[in-house]
């Protein structure tokens, strides 16, 4: 038996939506017959994009914003809704890294440490933007009586890593954010859920040296990296009918990540 979607005709905003899991995700929903807001700060190919998303079965729209700031996002939000006239799921995939260790020490000395501007920029996009594009979106899904929201976590949040203290600190607050809001907005048939993607074969990842790709591999009981279809998948599976009762958890999308081994 096919499972029923129910996301037909539904106008969802996925953030970072010009390449990699944002890309893959738009394209995901587009499929469905979705009208998909595609917002990436890079708008260097947004008309093919939004081409894609009509060629995929949906009808899509680009705007630029930087989801880190909060005047972008609510400009954006209101020229979605004047569009389409409403919001029915949110994706906060936007997101950076800007990897370094919290101190560096060699020969005795410190080498290097995680700067002030390394830190302040991951938190703006990872942490801060995920609550600007919430906070926007979320009385109009009152308003209208209910909507989804999926914010992008990942196995960092859970388990932590090595050089990542600045994105393991917002992918773990994404997470504690999610369940606050499922318990704020449950009462208003708003569903928030987590995504925490293991290793996902993105163009970052993929221009890591292969011995690294091999370990990231090594450390993945599936054998494979995932895919950034992998995880739209999901996402749509949250957003959709099937998953209506399935509020306030962290989907881990991972290929069974065992961390440390």
């Amino acid at each position: 038996m096919s499972i029923e979607t129910g996301l037909s005709g539904k106008v969802v905003i996925v953030t970072g939506a010009a390449a990699g899991i944002g890309k893959a995700t738009a394209l995901r929903f587009a499929q469905e017959g979705c009208k998909v807001a595609a917002w990436d700060v890079d708008d260097r190919d947004a008309e093919a994009l939004v081409a894609e998303l009509a060629r995929a079965g949906g009808e899509g729209a680009f705007w630029k914003v930087n989801v880190a700031d909060s005047e972008a996002v609510n400009a954006a939000f209101s020229e979605v809704t004047g569009k389409w006239g409403r919001v029915d799921v949110l994706v906060n995939n936007a997101g950076i890294v800007r990897d370094s260790q919290l101190v560096k020490w060699k020969d005795g000395a410190v080498a290097a440490t995680m700067t002030d501007a390394q830190w302040e920029a991951v938190i703006g996009v990872n942490l801060r933007g995920v609550f600007n594009c919430t906070r926007a979106v979320v009385p109009a899904m009152i308003a209208q009586g209910g909507g989804v929201i999926l914010n992008a976590s990942s196995v960092v949040g859970l388990y932590g890593n090595f050089g990542q203290t600045n994105y393991a600190a917002t992918k773990g607050g994404v997470i504690t954010m999610s369940q606050t809001w499922a318990r704020e907005l449950g009462k208003y048939k708003i569903r928030v859920n987590a995504v925490a993607p293991g290793f996902v074969a993105t163009e970052i990842l993929k221009a890591m040296p292969q011995k690294v790709l091999d370990g990231m591999v090594a450390h993945t009981p599936i054998g494979r990296m995932g895919e950034p279809l992998d995880i739209a998948n999901a996402y749509v599976w949250l957003a959709s009918d099937a998953a209506s009762f399935v509020h306030g958890t962290v989907l881990s999308v991972d290929g069974g990540l065992v961390p440390g081994t």
